[in-house]
Parts: structure tokens; sequence; C-alpha cells
């Protein structure tokens, strides 16, 4: 199936942004550019401002200062822009009808609802699972399905906030092959982790934060080769940054 029309909201473009929260600066004069592609990973430590970062992205949160343009536009609603949070809540109903619900707020004519909602469960492993209730299921199905809830808006671009985060190996294999799937759907992935070796495994870029600001970002493949800042060196290498 088709999951997506032309790329009218890339590149996102982060210029100069900061975000504040009283006196606390969250983020602090953040310039980025999301284009299309691979997927590109956000790392860092606790408390780098990496969700912060995918909420302004997104759209969730405008910023204190700076400006985040889409496409070339500003404050374009997120109509075709997904976000899967680390811990989605599942409504209180069956794994079909969640993703029902998801589809009220698309441009998806009712009638196609039934075959839709058959779609996106088996594209996110959860073929026959459209009766059982939601909050029934096992945490990596629930990512799962949080998923296909995100996708059944068609988005041109897909946030993910520490997807496989608290999972086992199998749950986490099983979201790491669903990214990757819709990375190949020229669905732009942004996503936030903090197991490096899942920073391998997906990305197409690396940008490493530390104490709200990006300390350094490029090429998955030169990152990990090579970083640049002392900083990032000591991250790969896995000490802890406070």
């Amino acid at each position: 199936m088709t999951m997506r029309g032309p790329a009218v909201d890339l590149p996102i473009v982060l210029q100069d942004v900061s975000y504040r929260v009283r006196d606390i600066a969250i983020l602090d004069r953040i310039s980025l550019w999301l284009t299309p592609g691979a997927p590109t990973v956000l790392i860092g430590p606790n408390g780098a401002g990496k969700t912060t970062l995918l909420r302004l992205a997104m759209g969730l949160v405008e910023p204190t200062g700076g400006s985040v343009t889409f496409g070339g536009r500003a404050h374009v609603p997120p109509l075709r822009r997904g976000f899967v949070r680390q811990r989605p809540t599942m409504l209180r109903r069956s794994t079909a009808a969640n993703v029902e619900y998801a589809l009220a707020t698309s441009a998806v004519a009712r009638s196609e609802w039934p075959t839709r909602v058959t779609q996106l469960l088996d594209l996110v492993g959860l073929a026959g699972f459209g009766a059982r209730p939601a909050r029934r299921l096992s945490g990596g199905e629930q990512q799962r399905l949080a998923l296909a809830r995100a996708l059944a808006r068609d988005p041109q671009v897909l946030f993910l906030d520490e997807p496989t985060a608290s999972l086992d190996p199998a749950a986490t294999k099983a979201i790491e092959d669903l990214v990757r799937t819709i990375a190949a759907r020229n669905i732009k992935v942004v996503m936030s982790t903090h197991d490096l070796g899942e920073a391998r495994r997906l990305a197409g870029d690396i940008v490493f934060m530390h104490r709200g600001r990006v300390v350094e970002s490029g090429p998955a493949a030169d990152f990990f080769a090579a970083p640049t800042t002392q900083e990032a060196r000591r991250f790969v290498a896995g000490e802890l940054l406070v």
C-alpha cells in the first residue's frame, strides 16, 4: 500500500532554536536540518534534550527562541507527521478500534477503514489481533500498535521517542525491523535511543546531544568511526556524561 505522497514537510529546519521552562534551558541554540533519507537517530545521555527536540520538530511545542520551518513554511499543522511516545497510552478498546480512532483524524474515508485497519495491523505484525483488548497486549505488541496508529495518518515524517526502551531483545528486533520497513517506504524516521547498538544498526545520520545542545552530527558511519568531539568519543566509549 502507498504510505505517503510528496514530502511537503521536508526539510524540517531548526534555526538557532532554544526552549526554556522558566529559567531552565532545555534546548540551547540548536540548528539542525532533517532531510529525506535514512533514519536520523538522536543519541545522548538522559537530560540531553532529545525528547524536547523531537516534540519541537513534530510541532507539538513552540520554541522560546529561534524558528522551526517545515518545507520552508512556518506553523504547519502536523497532519502528515506522526509521533510515538516511549510509553504510548492504549485506549480502552480493541486493537482494531485503536487504529480506527487514529483513522478518524485522517483523510481516509470511513468505508475504507476495515481494509486500512487490516493493512496496518498486518504491516506491524499484529494480523489476527484486531479483536484483542489493546491493554492486554504485551509491551512490544503495544508499541507496534502505537506505530500502526501513527501510520494511519499516512505520515511523511515519523518521530519515535525511545521506541525500544524496556523491551526484551525479541521485541526490540521486531521494532527495529519495522523501522527499516517504514524507512524503506520513504517515510522519514527521526528517533531517539539510549542504545548505541541500535543507533549503529538503524541510523543514516546521528545527532549527538549533551546538555541541551547538538554537540556533533553527521553520517552515522563517520560518527562511529571517528567522533570529532571529546564528549562524543567518551559517550561512544561507554563513559557516563553528566
